[in-house]
């Protein structure tokens, strides 16, 4: 599959576009049983909310037959090698269950982290976001300042060691400060990414994004990609492997019905984590 022409120009400018219906009905079954399963996992992929339900799980291309034939599927790579003009690795991949009341992620470049804690170079890489719900206004949409992809690296943002989450995800999070935040979006604008289930977002990964707590009962999972250039490896490796690829060999993609083949309405056990 290939972006159109129209679908590049609005990436080029602000850093993003989406791209609603990618996935159908029958694939979106087969991820919602593994996400049950996923949510039943206990490892140390795990973070969890304060009442111990789970929030994201890291490595799920590791950890899951079924997101690993996603991260392959066909319909994201395309776009992805066609955007960054070369092969892709999955440098970090994740679940995120945004339930009622759970927490928020603050305002951040993923390429933040990347580049400062994993070492990659430069910021030749995507955030492949799966809608596996519809996603809205209501339910705590993800909400990204366009263009800023182009501003380069936030100086500014620093480890926000009082932040609800410090000692799980936040720990290795850049948060950019309120000031920042503020003349970013007085510059750049502001938006809020909505779409229907199957949707997928195609982000560079030094948008600035955030998204806040879910107060209402619509269940919001997006699966997360984060995948870079194959010459755009990680050079440090102060990350376990479900935070930060060991394999950085290219993306062969799968065909079409690689996630049709799996079943719908059994659950299949999740494999065993791979250092890989």
């Amino acid at each position: 599959m290939r972006l159109n022409e129209a679908q590049v120009a609005e990436y080029r400018e602000k850093g993003y576009v989406l791209v609603p219906g990618l996935l159908s009905s029958e694939e979106l079954k087969v991820l919602d049983v593994a996400v049950g399963d996923l949510a039943r996992h206990d490892g140390p992929e795990v973070a969890r909310e304060r009442d111990g339900t789970p929030h994201v799980v890291y490595g799920v291309h590791l950890l899951d037959a079924r997101m690993k034939a996603l991260s392959r599927h066909p319909r994201l790579i395309g776009p992805a090698e066609q955007l960054l003009g070369d092969k892709v690795f999955v440098h970090q991949s994740r679940m995120n269950a945004k339930q009622m009341g759970g927490a928020i992620v603050d305002w951040h470049q993923d390429f933040g982290t990347y580049h400062r804690v994993d070492g990659l170079p430069e910021p030749k890489g995507l955030m492949i976001s799966i809608f596996l719900d519809e996603v809205t206004a209501c339910n705590a949409p993800l909400m990204l300042v366009p263009g800023t992809q182009h501003a380069g690296i936030v100086q500014e943002a620093h480890v926000n060691e009082a932040a609800e989450d410090h000692a799980q995800a936040a720990r290795y999070r850049y948060d950019i400060p309120l000031a920042t935040l503020d003349r970013l979006v007085r510059t750049h604008g502001l938006e809020a990414i909505t779409g229907p289930a199957g949707s997928i977002l195609f982000m560079n990964m030094n948008v600035v994004h955030g998204s806040t707590v879910n107060i209402t009962p619509l269940r919001r999972v997006i699966v997360y990609f984060n995948v870079s250039t194959v010459d755009n490896r990680g050079e440090t490796f102060a990350r376990p492997p479900y935070l930060a690829a060991r394999d950085f060999a290219g993306i062969e993609p799968l065909g079409e019905d690689c996630l049709t083949r799996f079943p719908t309405t059994m659950n299949e056990p999740v494999e065993e984590r791979r250092d890989a």
